[in-house]
């Protein structure tokens, strides 16, 4: 009896020591954690928690206070992002200021929350009764390219082929005639078609457009009678400058929508360490 009191005495003394060893360990990476907080490593402080959380899942103590570290790591995160986004802002939208005087701004307030910059040489007004390839960029910075066909006969076209002198080529997917992004319409015994590629439907003909905007580009327009013609320079000059716009324009976009996030995670994160 004496001898089996022993061994559950020495038995619950291990226990004990294994939970204390297990306890001092968790408040060692918890320690090393508000360090590297201090120090501004925010990746190297998110591992100990993890850490922590892994190995000793039953220190709920210390996990309790590993979840307001944590909290403090995404608070001091989210605002390094705010001075990031505060930092680059302003340069990005005087860029903007600068290249916007070229665009025309178009907007339709009762059916349009987003509007569209155009180059001025471009705008509907100025190219009736002519084909070409028209591109736009809207106000988060996602560029649509378009094709133009305006002619006496209808050739219900529902894409485009471009290619270059030395056979490299691309081809837009199909737009089905809907009335939308593919649409057409006849006036005085003419008609006019437009196929409109947006997002990824038109991301591979616009970068083709503007690496190769220094060589002649043929167009065929594919999916019904075929037409050919060759981008004119002013168009090319067009696209580039669009597509100049649609990067600080997505950039202001990204900054603007990463800074509303960082105040609101900032704000719900406190409310959280303050209950």
């Amino acid at each position: 009896m004496k001898k089996y009191i022993t061994i559950l005495v020495s038995s619950l003394i291990i226990i004990s020591g294994g939970c204390n060893n297990a306890e001092k360990e968790a408040n060692k990476r918890l320690e090393q954690a508000r360090i590297n907080l201090e120090n501004n490593d925010f990746f190297a402080a998110r591992n100990e928690i993890d850490s922590i959380r892994k190995f000793y899942p039953k220190e709920y103590k210390i996990l309790k206070e590993a979840l307001t570290v944590m909290r403090q790591i995404d608070i001091k995160e989210a605002k390094r992002n705010i001075a990031y986004c505060d930092s680059l802002l302003p340069i990005r939208q005087q860029e903007l200021e600068n290249m916007k005087k070229d665009f025309k701004f178009e907007k339709d307030s009762l059916y349009e929350t987003i509007g569209n910059y155009i180059w001025k040489y471009q705008t509907i007004e100025r190219n009736v009764e002519r084909c070409y390839i028209r591109s736009g960029v809207n106000e988060h910075g996602e560029m649509y390219l378009a094709s133009v066909y305006y002619g006496a006969k209808p050739i219900e076209h529902t894409g485009i082929k471009l290619s270059t002198p030395d056979g490299t080529f691309v081809e837009t997917p199909e737009i089905a005639y809907d009335g939308g992004n593919n649409y057409r319409f006849s006036n005085l015994g003419n008609t006019t078609e437009v196929v409109t590629y947006k997002a990824e439907k038109g991301e591979n003909a616009i970068k083709f457009i503007y690496d190769n905007a220094n060589n002649r580009i043929k167009v065929e327009y594919l999916g019904g009678k075929p037409y050919i013609i060759y981008i004119a320079d002013a168009d090319k000059k067009a696209l580039v400058a669009t597509y100049n716009l649609a990067v600080v324009l997505n950039d202001i976009y990204k900054m603007t929508t990463a800074r509303e996030n960082a105040l609101k995670r900032i704000e719900y994160l406190n409310n959280k360490l303050n209950s």
